[in-house]
């Protein structure tokens, strides 16, 4: 006898009246029409049943924090800096803890089961990486976490010294920090940007680990540290291990040159995060009229098969004072920011917060298929863009098969002579 067994629901590759059976925690059944014995038995009626949302670029030592010390008044990326460097000293384990941690629940309530998140480490106490650490000890029963060492203040430029940062780094690692990340936009110069992207990638060879750097994150057209990890991905055997977060001076490059770049990125296998959210809200700020929109050139990194993810980067923090971990918010954003409003765009934007960040991630083990573990999402949508335009309600959100958070259809109670007597907004059925 199955464990659970949900009926009737739609997948997001278009299939129907699909039945997924699950025992001790994997999926043993998915096809149509299926029909067994489980000890649980749910009707999706027709609804969406997704793999959990899957976060590949977020900040969580920083989550949670808006208006300590004080609020950034002029919402922008350097303002957001400055305003971390006063935050830094005044940090306790418990208060960010705490904050993470309560993060995390609006997580899985949004159907937000893996997040990857950056740990500044240019602080020599490291007390945001134990902190982080032990969160992922605490939430591991019901949230993949995977920490990313970031140098936030560049890697090369402590202030006693060029060693300083990455010695911090290197200690993080040993805790047990998962992947090495960089800033080489922030390096003092270009090449000292050049050279960090070097040494961090040698550093993440020599130990077997993935590579997660925030590049380019600049309105400079001339800012083409990408370049730099593509190469230095190629010569170091880390095709598919490296991941190049924001590239929003890809925005503002011109054609010819990003025409030489995007190959060069495919034969390393790169994948990318653009953050729709924050790069939509900060780049551009200079610009008068016309403005930029700032975000990386996601439809040509796809067409090119690069693979592509959407990050949430900041939820109420120095940098941004909105979100909610709603990937399907972010997801929308991307949607609308990179005009990808075709019906074969707008899926790919779906896939942008599921499967191809969990691709980021490495996640093993992850999908709606035989022998995957049953974790999903059932939302209140017919179709992936259908769930993208109504931010679909999470009905059911489930890991292992054990269900974890659940939320009442949206509806609203009308009261309109001669017509329904309540409306979830989705549109009736064709015919």
């Amino acid at each position: 006898m199955l464990d659970l067994l949900v009926t009737h629901a739609t997948l997001p590759d278009g299939r129907t009246d699909m039945a997924l059976g699950v025992q001790d925690g994997k999926f043993v059944e998915v096809s149509a029409g299926f029909h067994a014995e489980a000890h649980e038995t749910w009707d999706a009626l027709g609804q969406l049943i997704s793999p959990p949302f899957v976060d590949a670029h977020f900040h969580m030592d920083a989550t949670l924090s808006y208006g300590l010390p004080r609020v950034n008044q002029s919402g922008t990326l350097l303002e957001g800096i400055a305003l971390w460097g006063e935050l830094k000293p005044l940090l306790t384990q418990d208060a960010l803890m705490e904050r993470a941690l309560t993060y995390c629940d609006w997580a899985v309530a949004k159907g937000l089961l893996a997040i990857r998140t950056h740990v500044d480490v240019c602080d020599p106490r490291l007390l945001a990486v134990e902190a982080l650490l032990e969160v992922k000890r605490q939430v591991a029963p019901y949230l993949d976490l995977q920490l990313v060492a970031f140098p936030q203040d560049g890697v090369l430029r402590g202030t006693h010294g060029p060693q300083q940062h990455m010695d911090n780094l290197k200690r993080a690692l040993d805790m047990g920090v998962d992947v090495v990340g960089g800033i080489p936009h922030f390096e003092r110069t270009m090449a000292d940007g050049a050279l960090s992207v070097k040494l961090l990638c040698e550093l993440a060879a020599e130990r077997g680990l993935r590579v997660d750097m925030h590049c380019d994150e600049s309105d400079d057209p001339m800012s083409r540290h990408v370049e730099t990890l593509a190469f230095e991905t190629q010569r170091l055997g880390l095709h598919g291990r490296v991941t190049g977060s924001h590239l929003t001076s890809m925005h503002s490059m011109d054609n010819y040159y990003v025409s030489k770049l995007l190959p060069l990125m495919a034969e390393a296998q790169l994948h990318v995060v653009a953050n729709p959210l924050i790069n939509i809200t900060l780049q551009g700020r200079n610009d008068t009229y016309p403005k930029r929109r700032g975000m990386t050139r996601v439809p040509e990194l796809l067409a090119a098969g690069i693979n592509v993810a959407f990050g949430h980067d900041c939820v109420m923090d120095p940098w941004y004072s909105l979100g909610s971990g709603d990937m399907l918010e972010v997801a929308l954003m991307g949607l609308h920011v990179a005009q990808m409003t075709s019906q074969a765009a707008m899926r790919q934007c779906f896939d942008a917060v599921t499967v191809n960040p969990a691709k980021v991630m490495g996640l093993d083990g992850y999908g709606l298929a035989v022998g995957c573990h049953a974790d999903f999402v059932m939302l209140q949508a017919r179709d992936p863009v259908e769930a993208l335009r109504l931010r679909a309600t999470r009905l059911k959100v489930v890991r292992r098969g054990q269900l974890l958070a659940q939320t009442p259809p949206a509806t609203s109670q009308l009261n309109l002579p001669g017509r329904p007597p309540q409306s979830s907004w989705m549109t009736p059925p064709m015919g």
